[in-house]
């Protein structure tokens, strides 16, 4: 009975809010609307000798700002998925996780996850509330 119910509790995904959003948390389902995406890595060929033959698919990577009705934050799409994140869109993005970058947070989906263009949303996300402009410090802990 309890794997019935843990199948039936994976399909109903629990989606969360832009500033629920913390530092090394991942398995997050949200929409939000793209309000801006720009390239940031465009390599023709991969890095040389991370197994990539000669027809190496290139790489992208966009830099895209993502939110909601409760905030914003900076979402790194790769390859296909920049496709997807055009500004204006209304995306749902399945299964993302936090990547921290230069003390900043980063949402990002790996083969895990996925994104689907969705109807368009119909909140105004909250633009003043910019979670990937925040910054935190790496504080280790003495076990």
């Amino acid at each position: 009975m309890a794997m019935a119910a843990a199948a039936a509790a994976k399909r109903k995904p629990v989606f969360v809010k832009v500033d629920q959003l913390k530092p090394g948390t991942g398995g997050h389902t949200l929409v939000a609307k793209v309000l801006s995406s720009k390239t940031v890595v465009q390599k023709g060929r991969a890095a040389a000798g991370a197994g990539a033959g000669p027809a190496a698919r290139p790489t992208r990577i966009a830099e895209c700002l993502i939110g909601d009705e409760t905030g914003c934050i900076l979402f790194t799409a790769r390859n296909e998925q920049v496709d997807l994140m055009k500004a204006d869109s209304t995306v749902i993005i399945r299964n993302a996780k936090i990547d921290m970058f230069k003390g900043s947070m980063r949402l990002a989906v790996d083969k895990w996850g996925r994104i689907e263009v969705t109807e368009p949303a119909s909140f105004n996300v909250k633009e003043d509330n910019n979670l990937s402009l925040v910054e935190y410090e790496l504080v280790n802990v003495e076990g």
